[in-house]
């Protein structure tokens, strides 16, 4: 089944989670060490790239080259004033770019480099992507990708570019609030039917970095997000900094030194500062802080109780009610109507938001999700779902977007210049169809109809109509515009199609009415096919018209049936409706539909940027690969130059079985090897250490074999011994046997065993007075293989003699026709009197 699994990711700011969806259910992959969780630490040295967990274990010793924090600028630029806030926590380099985005210096292979927050994200999908293959021993490209509910359709786009960049084929975007419900829903077997009322959950999210609230109603088999309200800048990581500001304070006052002044003692004293705040989720008692050898030489030592904590980020946890309170303002939900309220998110152990969560909806914070893999195994069910490899139970998911929607264009005399096409907390995916008049090109430009309140600018992007013009009458056209919330919540416009009307030829007009009726006969076959199948043929969903004659219609993919696609659709010519008969027959006046070019300008990459980063990303995996395979060999030489100069040493290990100026020379080497791979040995290429290697071999191995061939060598001779007994035993018997017990063996068989005895046995002496000649520290001109073949040949010339069966003695041959009359009276169970029996009745 490890070939059609596949895998949701959990990307988050501090950590991220693979979860796989396979025969057996949904499972968090563990990575490399081990860990479940692999940090979003991607850094550099002068050699390879180190991601994950080993970039965050030498991220205080390598500071300025390693990269954290990075989820927060993606989509962004360098001006933007949320980049700016979190670049004053960042200790690394980072620029502003000729376009005006986030550049990353590190320097990497012994020179400078530049990456943009899309190349590192890449570069940790690209270790999630090994997690997994690693875990599955599969290829994997599918997966589903969890995204914060707030991210702009900016930032959307240019997650989707990284994992572009590291080769993998996303079917989702998927917001962490619905998976997180996708999670809870589908394990639980009583849900409300459909007809009966919801059953509303409120899952509160507070992860690293930010906080989301959200509400969902579940049914059997679906569930609809029915409110989502987010904190972007509301997380564990601000409790750490409040807690981190007060000891510096303190260590200030105390030791006299600042820990902002110096950015690695700063990073310690983080990492401190979140065990206690874990340990404050358990314990209410005084905690200690101890950090040694902090700034200066000194040790630094301090303590807090939770309520400390709990007084000092008060205003956080007003922010988090706030949050609360808002989300169930927007569901429009009393508190009667709310059914539970799950939890997720490492934040959300605190005490204080557990507290929170019941004071505002009344109930009890529930544990019932794994709060650190959810997500995780959310996206991998909706990846099974979206997957054709995997089946999977059928549960809907109905999401919302956060931000309504609208578009601006160059509007003609008398019409509004906006239109708002998807409103707040609007369902997606979703379509709706627009008709415009115009009669020269047209570019729409869509934006967020209120300002996001984590991002600088409302713009999503500009879709240039082209190829619109006046009718041949010189009125405008008719144009008909498709806009879409897709499966990833991102805006897009799909079609454009120009409404032309013209008269038709006779010709034209017949191969219209031909291609009419191969069309209903084709939708009869399909309608026939759906009705065997037993599924309803695909419905088109209309809602009322809003403004300029706008139209919805659902998602595709929601219907399992099929019907004609909307590119055929557009290429067929229809009837305008008002057709007029005269006295030769009907007058038509024929609609044609015709695409009209669009041209896209939105933040994601250019197809060719898109391709040189692929190409840099697969060299540097390509260089990674390389340099694990030198260290591999390097740390291979200096395993083995450890273990010989250890077991030469060792009288139970190999001490016996080397001369005294031979090890004395064995040592010599091995101390010349270490020394030379600490000096200029230190960084030469694979090829050169594992010469090293094989030249150490031909020392050592030697040794081993010859303490193998002793230690084995007792054993093999007992063996040997034992079984030219057997053969000598066997031999008597046959003999000196007075019974006709071995007469089937014949005389040459007899001295052929004989032979073997006594030449083997003879081969066997000699074999010992060798062995005790020959000193321990040599090899002895007698194997053991030697003497297991010696031990094989007897096996196979004495045992085919002395277990010779001996020939059946054929029975003495019976009259057929006696036999076969008794037979046939056996069969027919009569008894047929003698002849002598006749006469005496007669």
């Amino acid at each position: 089944m490890a070939a059609m699994s596949v895998i949701g990711i959990d990307f988050g700011n501090e950590s991220c989670y693979v979860a796989v969806a396979r025969a057996g259910g949904i499972e968090t992959i563990a990575n490399d060490y081990s860990l479940r969780g692999t940090p979003s630490c991607v850094a550099f040295s002068g050699k390879n790239r180190i991601l994950g967990v080993a970039a965050k274990n030498q991220m205080v010793t390598n500071m300025k080259n390693t990269v954290f924090g990075f989820k927060r600028l993606l989509g962004r630029k360098y001006n933007d004033p949320q980049v700016q806030k979190e670049l004053r926590s960042l200790p690394y380099k980072v620029t502003a770019q000729p376009d005006g985005t986030i550049g990353i210096h590190v320097q990497y292979l012994g020179e400078e480099h530049i990456f943009t927050p899309e190349q590192i994200t890449a570069m940790l999908f690209t270790k999630l992507k090994e997690i997994s293959e690693t875990a599955l021993q599969t290829a994997v490209n599918d997966c589903v990708i969890s995204v914060p509910s707030y991210f702009t359709q900016s930032e959307r786009l240019a997650l989707f570019d990284a994992a572009r960049i590291a080769g993998l084929n996303v079917l989702r975007l998927f917001n962490e609030t619905a998976a997180t419900a996708l999670c809870y829903g589908i394990y639980k077997q009583d849900l409300p039917a459909p007809e009966a009322p919801p059953r509303n959950v409120v899952f509160v999210d507070c992860g690293y970095a930010s906080l989301q609230v959200s509400i969902a109603a579940f049914h059997k088999g679906k569930l609809k997000m029915l409110a989502s309200t987010a904190d972007p800048n509301l997380g564990g990581r601000d409790i750490d900094t409040i807690l981190a500001n007060q000891f510096c304070k303190d260590f200030q006052a105390r030791y006299k030194i600042d820990a902002h002044s110096n950015a690695r003692a700063y990073l310690r004293l983080l990492a401190e500062v979140e065990k206690i705040k874990k340990q404050m989720s358990a314990n209410s008692t005084k905690l200690p802080l101890n950090i040694e050898c902090f700034m200066e030489e000194k040790d630094v030592h301090g303590d807090m109780k939770r309520e400390d904590m709990e007084g000092m980020c008060q205003h956080l946890f007003s922010r988090v009610e706030a949050t609360m309170k808002k989300c169930l303002r927007d569901s429009g939900l009393k508190l009667e109507e709310i059914h539970s309220v799950e939890i997720a998110g490492g934040s959300s152990r605190i005490p204080a938001i557990k507290r929170l969560v019941e004071e505002v909806f009344g109930k009890t914070a529930s544990t019932t999700l794994n709060q650190d893999e959810a997500v995780a195994r959310g996206c991998a069910l909706q990846c099974a779902m979206l997957s054709p490899a995997i089946r999977v139970r059928e549960f809907a998911v109905t999401d919302i977007q956060p931000y309504p929607v609208k578009i601006k264009f160059d509007p003609p005399e008398g019409e509004d210049e906006e239109l708002e096409v998807f409103s707040y907390n609007h369902v997606f995916p979703f379509s709706k169809s627009l008709t415009l008049k115009r009669i020269n090109p047209v570019s729409l430009i869509a934006t967020y109809a209120s300002q996001p309140p984590n991002y600088p600018t409302a713009h999503i992007g500009i879709w240039q109509v082209k190829n619109i013009k006046p009718t041949p009458e010189g009125e405008p056209s008719k144009v008909k515009i498709k806009v879409r919330l897709n499966l990833n919540g991102i805006f897009t416009v799909t079609s454009a199609v120009l409404v032309e009307k013209r008269e038709l030829t006779e010709q034209e007009i017949e191969e219209e009415e031909k291609q009419q009726a191969n069309n209903m006969e084709a939708e009869q076959d399909k309608s026939d096919q759906a009705a065997q199948a037993k599924e309803p043929p695909a419905q088109e969903v209309r809602v009322d018209k809003g403004q300029r004659d706008s139209d919805a219609e659902d998602d595709g993919r929601c219907s399992k049936g099929s019907g004609p696609s909307y590119s055929s659709r557009i290429r067929s010519w229809f009837s305008s409706g008002d057709d007029k008969e005269d006295g030769k027959g009907k007058k038509k006046t024929p609609v044609r539909l015709i695409d009209l070019p669009i041209e896209v300008l939105t933040s994601n990459l250019p197809q060719h940027e898109l391709d040189i980063a692929q190409e840099k990303e697969c060299k540097m995996v390509a260089e990674d690969r390389q340099e694990k395979e030198r260290i591999d060999a390097r740390n291979a030489l200096e395993e083995y130059v450890y273990d010989l100069r250890g077991k030469i040493s060792d009288k139970d290990q190999l001490a016996n079985y080397i001369t005294e100026e031979n090890r004395v020379r064995l040592s010599r080497t091995l101390d010349d090897t270490e020394n030379w791979l600490y000096e200029e040995g230190e960084e030469c290429n694979r090829q050169v250490y594992q010469d090293r290697l094989s030249q150490l071999k031909s020392h050592g191995e030697p040794i081993k074999e010859i303490k193998n061939e002793y230690e084995g060598r007792q054993a093999a001779l007992s063996d040997l011994a034992a079984t030219l007994q057997l053969a000598k035993k066997g031999y008597d018997q046959i003999k000196h046997s007075k019974d006709d017990k071995y007469c089937h063996v014949t005389d040459e068989e007899l001295k052929t065993l004989g032979n073997v005895f006594k030449e083997k046995w003879q081969w066997l002496e000699q074999a010992h007075s060798t062995f005790s000649s020959t000193p321990r520290t040599q090899m002895p001109s007698i194997t053991l293989a030697q003497v297991r073949q010696v031990k094989h040949t007897v096996d196979t010339t004495v045992n085919p003699i002395i277990n010779k069966p001996k020939p059946k003695v054929e029975p003495p041959k019976e009259d057929k026709t006696e036999k076969s009359e008794d037979v046939k009276n056996h069969e027919n169970n009569q008894d047929i009197p003698s002849k002598d029996d006749n006469m005496d009745v007669e």
